[in-house]
């Protein structure tokens, strides 16, 4: 029953355990293995499909990457850009608040825009009369 019929151990055959000498047993382990074979060849499609994506999904995220750096150039660049504009408003303003200063404060700047409007509205009424 184990093998050998010497008495030594060895690989059990199908034969040894089939009752009848049919070929049922033999089909049954042709089907299983075929079956096998298939479910093995259906998981590497599979696999490889996976493999596939995973090596899209890989260049998409270096290309991402790669964006994102020229992106923060650019970014830094415009961040030094705004920090110069800043520097120089901050310069007019003061220049400007110096010269409102010197030119007799706030009163006189008050007045000069009046009589701007004034000047304004007497054009305007020049030209529609």
């Amino acid at each position: 029953m184990f093998g050998n019929k010497k008495g030594s151990y060895g690989p059990l055959s199908l034969h040894e355990f089939s009752d009848d000498e049919s070929d049922d047993g033999s089909d049954f382990v042709s089907q299983q293995v075929r079956n096998q074979r298939q479910q093995l060849k259906q998981q590497d499609e599979g696999l490889d499909m996976l493999s596939k994506s995973a090596e899209r999904l890989g260049a998409l995220s270096m290309g991402i990457s790669e964006e994102l750096g020229q992106q923060n150039k650019m970014l830094d660049g415009m961040e030094d850009d705004l920090d110069k504009a800043t520097q120089r408003l901050d310069f007019v303003t003061k220049k400007t608040q110096e010269m409102i200063k010197r030119s007799g404060g706030k009163q006189n700047f008050l007045i000069i825009v009046g009589l701007i409007v004034v000047a304004f509205i007497l054009i305007l009424l020049i030209l529609y009369s």
